[in-house]
């Protein structure tokens, strides 16, 4: 399986965006948050894609997930943990 690219999300960089975080057994969610990311990079040890929203904190989702996207949409199920990481631009009016 190939890892995912940073040059594949670096899209969602200075964008408002919505994130999800899903347990695909249905159990409670947490519920949809919208941040600007402010920077995309490989964890140090190289398992993991950060999404920083500060200089602090970050979304990490294994490099080994599952990936599906689109111009405005990006996903990676985690089939270790079986959640899916869910990032998606917000339309701004």
């Amino acid at each position: 399986m190939e890892l995912i690219k940073l040059e594949d999300v670096e899209r969602f960089v200075g964008v408002p965006v919505e994130i999800a975080i899903q347990d695909s057994e249905g159990g409670d969610q947490a519920p949809t948050v919208k941040k600007t990311v402010k920077k995309v990079q490989y964890c140090p040890d190289g398992t993991h894609i950060r999404y920083y929203f500060d200089d602090f904190y970050f979304l990490a989702v294994p490099l080994a997930s599952e990936v599906s996207q689109s111009e405005n949409h990006w996903s990676a199920f985690d089939q270790e943990s079986g959640l899916t990481y869910t990032v998606k631009k917000v339309q701004v009016f």
